[in-house]
């Protein structure tokens, strides 16, 4: 159920983060997406956690991907094209994400009144994010 939210959990823009770790807290819960947005992986299921670890090894790491990555991504059924689709939809996140980190733009108002306590204190790297303003928490 998570798969498709599972796009770039390596150190990418805090914006993203909190857009998309609010997003599997609507699926999986707050706490649960906070672990993973830590790194944690207990709470997904394996298949998942395959997916987890190659996202974040194509988003910090992409001279580390193996021919082994590629095979553990085939054993939970994806095809060589939706392996592709998932390599390049993390790398342009991961690029997208940097850009943003480094033009400085950081989460307005709307995106950390959205982003439950758990997942903003889970994102604890990036430009810091501004706090919300006065009635939009």
């Amino acid at each position: 159920m998570w798969r498709h939210f599972l796009d770039d959990l390596g150190r990418i823009a805090t914006v993203i983060r909190l857009v998309w770790g609010s997003k599997l807290a609507g699926f999986a819960g707050a706490p649960a997406a906070a672990s993973v947005l830590l790194g944690d992986d207990s709470d997904l299921d394996p298949g998942e956690k395959v997916l987890a670890r190659w996202a974040r090894v194509v988003s910090t790491r992409p001279n580390d991907t193996t021919e082994d990555g590629v095979d553990e991504l085939r054993a939970t059924h994806l095809t060589d094209q939706q392996i592709f689709a998932l390599t390049l939809f993390v790398a342009l996140r991961s690029a997208f994400a940097r850009v943003n980190d480094a033009l400085g733009v950081e989460p307005d108002a709307a995106v950390l009144a959205s982003a439950s306590p758990a997942v903003r204190d889970a994102v604890t790297f990036g430009r810091p994010a501004s706090q919300p303003m006065p009635g939009c928490a």
